[in-house]
């Protein structure tokens, strides 16, 4: 959910838009829903800020194995995304669902090590119903319109959107899949894998979305074998999708979905040929805030730190003598500290102390 490593650092650069430019709007949003209880479903919503109403972008996270990593999703993990949608004259809403990060309500799915404890199309199908609420919700907004929306998630997001399709939304014109899948318990290790392909079957029985679906060769999550499973179970019942298999990307292949520019051109080509252009030419590439970097950053450090000032709240970033860490998207200051001191401490190695040079654009003084 976080960012581990420092892979693709100058292609975040080129990739990833700064909602603080003057055309951009970000909003932190609850949406209500009784069944989400009083906290409501955590969002974000991202656009430019031009005349009329505009196409929306629904976008939904994926599921740590990690039960912690849970609790701590926030939308603006989604950010680079969701600012790629609204380069391009969407209005992007990013929604973490019922029981992750500070959504309210029961999770879509309960696990246990080593063990699914409901079946993966429920569970597919209840997240889906968040998303459905959340196209009620956007559907009022004086931005949207409501007519024109394309849905898209990834891993566990990508497969409640393919249950979205399954019992579509009015507007919905298109979704994307990004490694979607559900049960995934260790690297080539899905249990419930024969469950999964069945509820993949049922929801092509009554989707009839047009949908473009990607997975990487290196995907250690849904490999391309069981992918491929997937997909052929999907349109045995009339499921309408486009397979695109990416080229191998890092140490797993189920990061795709945060490598930007390893997906960029094939969604292009998709929402044309899906008559999903809002805008005609790309709203222009905004650069980091004029902060001064930290002293003593190598080549590789001064990538990282501009990569740095283009990401959510809450974040921060650290040094030691020659190693560096970062950390965005946290739900608090204090976790962003801790997480970016760790990560720099992980690169050093405990060869070096490492101490917090930024909280989000501020200094920190020594």
């Amino acid at each position: 959910m976080l960012f581990r490593s420092l892979l693709g650092l100058s292609v975040l650069l080129m990739a990833v838009l700064s909602a603080r430019a003057q055309h951009y709007v970000e909003r932190e949003v609850r949406i209500p829903w009784v069944m989400a209880g009083e906290n409501g479903l955590d969002a974000l919503l991202v656009y430019a800020d031009l005349p009329g109403k505009h196409p929306l972008a629904l976008l939904t996270h994926g599921t740590s194995r990690i039960a912690d990593e849970q609790a701590h999703v926030t939308p603006w993990q989604e950010l680079p995304q969701a600012l790629w949608f609204a380069r391009r004259g969407f209005v992007a809403l990013v929604v973490v669902r019922r029981g992750y990060g500070t959504s309210g309500g029961e999770k879509d799915m309960h696990r246990c090590p080593g063990c699914m404890q409901i079946d993966p199309e429920d569970a597919g199908r209840n997240a889906a119903q968040d998303l459905r609420l959340a196209t009620e919700y956007a559907r009022e907004l004086p931005q949207v319109d409501p007519t024109h929306i394309v849905a898209a998630g990834v891993s566990t997001g990508g497969f409640a959107t393919v249950a979205l399709t399954a019992n579509a939304p009015p507007g919905l014109m298109a979704a994307i899949n990004f490694a979607g899948g559900t049960g995934s318990r260790a690297d080539l290790d899905v249990p419930n894998a024969g469950e999964l392909i069945s509820a993949y079957r049922n929801f092509g029985k009554t989707s009839r979305v047009p949908m473009l679906w990607i997975y990487a060769e290196n995907d250690k999550y849904f490999w391309p074998e069981l992918a491929h499973k997937f997909d052929q179970a999907f349109r045995s019942k009339g499921g309408l999708d486009q397979f695109v298999l990416a080229t191998a990307i890092g140490t797993d292949g189920h990061s795709l979905f945060r490598h930007v520019d390893a997906w960029s051109a094939t969604v292009d080509g998709f929402l044309r040929e899906q008559n999903l252009e809002p805008l005609t030419e790309l709203l222009p590439e905004v650069r980091p805030a004029n902060v001064p970097p930290p002293a003593g950053l190598s080549e590789t450090g001064l990538q990282a730190f501009q990569t740095y000032l283009l990401l959510g709240p809450h974040r921060a970033f650290a040094t030691s003598d020659h190693f560096f860490g970062f950390s965005a998207a946290n739900m608090t200051v204090d976790e962003a500290r801790q997480n970016a001191l760790e990560r720099c401490r992980q690169s050093a190695q405990k060869k070096e102390s490492c101490s917090v040079v930024y909280v989000d654009d501020t200094r920190v003084l020594p």
